[in-house]
């Protein structure tokens, strides 16, 4: 598809979005001055000192995974002791493919928190624009804790980090009993990551992964940043742009967190995380329009629209689940259950693809025939029962915890020390039933998530945690993308994030799943012409996503492997590859969650 921007007024969005979600007043225009001079902010004589102490240091490369290099660095466990204990940190790179043309390093972060820089520099050849692997080295640095960097750990064993999991094996606890266990392993893990987790857990917060990232721009030689980040990435690039706010060459942040709305101020801060984000309000808006948009597109289009209102299908299958879920014997996946948590969790999951809408109406319509028996052939009722065996299968792979030791979740020290969260962990089943009621079915498993970092549970705190401010000029413009339909980072918070930096430039996108880039050309091209050019896209600029629910599309593009074994054996795309779709880190992903493929 070429490129294509329109106003928001051509598009007739306006008033969607007046419609379907509340617009915060543009009290001054992203990119606009507001009252301050034009000159950029300088990085503060502190952060200043704590970075620049540390010598530059060198970095070691040796080739790996076939096209790729790979160095291991020791930096600082705590910046105001520059020659203190340190923690080793891993990046790779893949080299420019025009070296003679080089601009520089782009610096690349799929999210999480807990995401793998090194798997996403390494994939970024099946999904970046080929400008761009023209003209950068594409850097990836694991963050502290993380994946091939000196890991977290807040058990001594996988034995013990089991058995203090066991209550988070669901997509959210929906019974009491299992409200029980959850809040049971919720202090367990919290408590194991205050004590056996440090020092680590109390140096993992954004502004040090910010200023780890700042200490290696200078070890690749740039004398200022390009960075993209994705989901949480963009928490880490807007932290990186108010922190060094004179160092950004440019910043590119898609899928935008509100860093302020993360850390909490004021009265906001003993409130849940999710009640200043609003994930969920906008996981609701977007299945929301999936199923008022399955109703015009009739039967024909969107089979579920045979059964009546989409939106009362849906209702009416989440009802009956809350009453009982419902156990199904298929005679390939065995036995299983599928409870109301289950569904939800595959419907939010469903919708990080910009292909979801296909597979939250035919997981909808499947289950309205299994809880109903009575109202369907029996060879209606067999393929219904087979097609939710295979995803129950591939759930059930997902939910083990075996060797080795996984410390994904344990990379929640991000989030736990970096905001403020509510002080009581009893508080939770309460807060999250609000929530719920605020946004339907997703207000709990956006809440729940967040419990083990409850004060009386989390108690390590990282004494240089950046809290703000968040308003910083940086020396150039910040480019936030944020997309109307995105089910984990809501478009709101690209509008005030956007609002908050007064040198930026907002680019919406009328696009579905998580994050745009790859998913509407008109976002890759703008994104790729900013990193390459510093050219931003018009003020007001809005883009249209290449898929649109039951609209036909052409092949449906996957998101790029992260597995490092996986891309080493496909080997270098060559130029002129088709791009796949970037292997984004969901923000908090669903511990357990029935998955939607």
């Amino acid at each position: 598809m070429p490129q294509t921007t329109r106003s928001l007024a051509a598009a007739g969005i306006a008033g969607l979005l007046l419609a379907t979600m509340a617009v915060v007043p543009a009290v001054a225009a992203p990119g606009s001055p507001h009252t301050r001079p034009a000159v950029p902010d300088r990085t503060s004589r502190a952060e200043a000192r704590r970075v620049d102490s540390v010598p530059t240091p060198k970095l070691d490369w040796y080739a790996c995974y076939g096209y790729a290099e790979c160095a291991t660095v020791a930096l600082p466990l705590d910046y105001d002791e520059p020659e203190g204990a340190t923690t080793e940190v891993a990046l790779l790179r893949v080299k420019a493919r025009d070296q003679q043309a080089r601009i520089g390093s782009l610096f690349l972060n799929p999210g999480g928190p807990g995401g793998s820089g090194t798997d996403i520099a390494l994939a970024a050849p099946s999904f970046l624009g080929d400008d761009l692997l023209d003209r950068f080295d594409i850097v990836g640095v694991d963050p502290r804790g993380v994946a091939a960097s000196t890991n977290v750990r807040c058990f001594p064993s996988v034995k013990e980090q089991t058995r203090a999991y066991a209550g988070l094996n669901v997509a959210f606890p929906w019974s009491k009993a299992e409200e029980k266990a959850y809040l049971k392993s919720a202090k367990a893990v919290g408590q194991a990551c205050s004590t056996t987790g440090r020092p680590l857990t109390s140096a993992m917060s954004t502004a040090e992964v910010a200023r780890d990232m700042d200490v290696l721009r200078r070890a690749v030689g740039d004398q200022k940043l390009s960075y993209l980040g994705f989901s949480y990435g963009t928490a880490l690039g807007q932290y990186y742009a108010n922190m060094f706010p004179d160092r950004v060459r440019a910043v590119a942040v898609d899928g935008v967190l509100n860093p302020a709305a993360w850390v909490g101020q004021g009265k906001a801060r003993d409130q849940l995380q999710e009640s200043r984000l609003r994930s969920a309000d906008a996981a609701y808006r977007a299945l929301r329009e999936i199923l008022v948009r399955c109703a015009k597109a009739g039967p024909q289009a969107c089979p579920l629209a045979a059964a009546g209102d989409p939106l009362a299908s849906y209702e009416l299958v989440a009802k009956r689940l809350r009453q009982k879920p419902v156990v199904i014997d298929d005679p390939d996946a065995g036995s299983f259950t599928v409870s109301y948590a289950d569904f939800v969790g595959a419907s939010l999951s469903a919708l990080y693809s910009p292909y979801g809408a296909e597979s939250i109406v035919d997981s909808t319509a499947r289950l309205l025939t299994i809880t109903d028996p009575q109202s369907a052939s029996p060879a209606r009722l067999a393929e219904a029962r087979a097609a939710l065996g295979r995803i129950a299968a591939q759930a059930g792979e997902q939910r083990r915890f075996d060797f080795p030791y996984d410390n994904g979740l344990e990379t929640m020290s991000v989030d736990c020390t970096d905001a403020y969260h509510p002080k009581k962990l009893a508080d939770w089943p309460a807060l999250s039933a609000q929530e719920d009621k605020r946004a339907p079915y997703f207000g709990r498993p956006w809440s729940w998530i967040t419990a083990l970092c409850a004060r009386d549970a989390w108690t390590v705190r990282d004494a240089d945690a950046w809290t703000g401010p968040f308003d910083r000029r940086t020396a150039a413009p910040v480019l936030v993308v944020g997309n109307y339909w995105d089910p984990a980072t809501s478009y709101q918070g690209a509008v005030t994030s956007a609002q908050l930096l007064p040198n930026s430039r907002l680019l919406s996108s009328d696009s579905w799943g998580h994050t745009a880039y790859g998913t509407s050309a008109c976002v890759t091209g703008a994104i790729d012409a900013y990193l390459l050019r510093g050219a931003l896209p018009a003020e007001g600029a809005v883009c249209v996503g290449d898929v649109q629910p039951f609209v036909e599309t052409p092949e449906p593009a996957e998101r790029a492997a992260s597995d490092k074994s996986a891309l080493a054996a496909a080997g270098l795309p060559a130029r002129g590859a088709p791009k796949r779709l970037p292997p984004v880190v969901a923000p908090l992903p669903l511990v357990g969650a029935l998955t939607v493929r």
